[in-house]
């Protein structure tokens, strides 16, 4: 594969790599704000939705603000990008304003979202470990910047996951014939062997422990770290927690989902085409 492909593994690798600091640094924006658990829930509880469809009323704040953002962007094609997944689903998003790109086809056809449970884990696990501070109320009123930034790490951590289908499809092209008898026999557990590399998954958790303790450090007005005494604007554990329980094992629940349906719609000539290409 050439080195601009967004199959070379090198290359996908380094849009992961920016994605973590993605990733870190809008953890560090929404740590900044309270727990604020009740746009979390009906939002009918504390905003007022007179002028909204009845259909919308029983959404959390957040699940409003993801939507209306979700309606803006896909009018600007952004669910368009083979690698973009929206939460809202796609009968309820307007037509892009723009024409088509006719992007290549780098992925096989599927239909693998696994928004929700992005979604669940993230205000669930996430949040209010994430917001926790001694000194900090559970709610500052500080409902809209929370939830705007809540949809921005959604957006950055769906992303992420979702990454794993060219992950799989990287790794069936350069060697079908080591996958093609799992996925007939639907062995997931062999599948998962297969993509699974421990140590880069470790060096992976290394790398974002640093990122994540360079960039929460407070820095002073002479530019110098405050040091390791003074609170941090993100507590680094968050972030690996968040890898190591949640966006590493669902990447590799997405490549085996991927992988599980990589034969399917392909014709026997296709297929001994696949078999022979190595």
């Amino acid at each position: 594969m050439e080195k601009h492909d967004p199959l070379n593994l090198q290359v996908i690798r380094q849009t992961l790599m920016r994605l973590e600091d993605t990733i870190i640094f809008l953890l560090i924006e929404r740590a900044q704000f309270a727990y604020n658990p009740i746009i979390y829930e009906d939002s009918s509880k504390f905003f007022q939705l007179n002028n909204i469809e009845k259909d919308q009323k029983d959404l959390s704040f957040l699940d409003w603000i993801l939507k209306q953002t979700e309606i803006t962007h896909a009018k600007a094609r952004r669910y368009e990008a083979p690698d973009e997944y929206p939460f809202t689903s796609s009968q309820q998003l307007p037509p892009s304003l723009l024409p088509p790109l006719h992007p290549p086809v780098y992925l096989h056809s599927n239909n693998i979202n696994f928004n929700p449970i992005i979604k669940n884990f993230y205000i669930n696990h996430i949040v209010p470990i994430l917001t926790q501070r001694s000194d900090k109320l559970t709610d500052d009123g500080q409902y809209g910047s929370s939830a705007t930034r809540d949809v921005e790490i959604l957006q950055a951590v769906s992303r992420r996951i979702h990454y794993g289908k060219f992950v799989a499809e990287s790794k069936f092209r350069d060697h079908p014939n080591w996958f093609i008898d799992h996925i007939k026999s639907r062995n997931s557990v062999e599948l998962e062997r297969l993509i699974t590399k421990p140590q880069i998954e470790a060096a992976l958790v290394r790398r974002l422990e640093n990122k994540a303790l360079t960039y929460g450090q407070e820095i002073t007005e002479d530019g110098l770290s405050a040091g390791p005494e003074t609170n941090q604007k993100i507590n680094a554990k968050v972030v690996v927690q968040m890898y190591k329980d949640w966006v590493i094992p669902l990447t590799r629940q997405v490549e085996v989902e991927y992988l599980l349906n990589r034969l399917d719609g392909l014709s026997s000539d296709q297929l001994k085409k696949l078999i022979e290409s190595e």
